[in-house]
């Protein structure tokens, strides 16, 4: 499933109105259509990066959406992006899936320099898949949601940051030294 962007309301709303948005919204709950356009495709990218069915993260961007409009008149920006305050909402509900769930994790988050690369044999590809998903699955929750953070949902390392709550520069650092490992670990266990 895919959700798109109304062209007339990116228009209409551009990137430095959403302030105005949000208090539109507070006001009016109908008001609140312009954020979920404006949004939807990030939270539902990252929530398909988190889950293994189209179905199940469209669920939960639904449910994501649901409770951030029942949450929005609490809402206080405090300089955190709203992009960040709707993908606190997303991670929770992700972690509440998986505790229900069994854990997946989607092979498109393993950033693009680490996937095997199209033109060796059938075999060696599987195996380098192999090794990756096993190399991504024993990282810890944290470098694991990072990376989920960077590739699947796109954001920014001043965006992950303020999703995680950490600093901007000790994100950047566990992101650097998350992605180091894997090509580190990787290229030991592929050789």
């Amino acid at each position: 499933m895919h959700f798109a962007l109304a062209a007339a309301d990116v228009e209409r709303h551009g990137g430095d109105d959403e302030a105005l948005l949000i208090r539109e919204a507070q006001r009016d709950r109908a008001a609140f259509a312009p954020l979920y356009e404006r949004h939807a495709d990030r939270v539902y990218a990252y929530l398909r990066s988190r889950t293994a069915r189209d179905e199940d993260a469209a669920d939960l961007t639904q449910q994501v959406f649901l409770q951030a409009m029942d949450a929005l008149p609490r809402y206080k920006p405090r300089g955190t992006p709203f992009i960040a305050w709707l993908l606190r909402i997303a991670r929770n509900a992700a972690i509440n899936f998986h505790r229900r769930q069994r854990h997946a994790m989607a092979w498109d988050l393993v950033p693009p320099a680490l996937q095997p690369s199209g033109g060796e044999d059938h075999m060696v590809r599987l195996e380098q898949r192999e090794v990756l998903e096993r190399l991504f699955r024993d990282l810890d929750d944290m470098s694991r949601e990072i990376l989920i953070l960077r590739f699947g949902a796109g954001l920014s390392t001043a965006e992950i940051a303020s999703v995680l709550g950490k600093s901007e520069a000790a994100t950047r650092m566990r992101l650097l030294r998350t992605l180091r490992t894997l090509k580190e670990h990787y290229d030991d266990d592929s050789q």
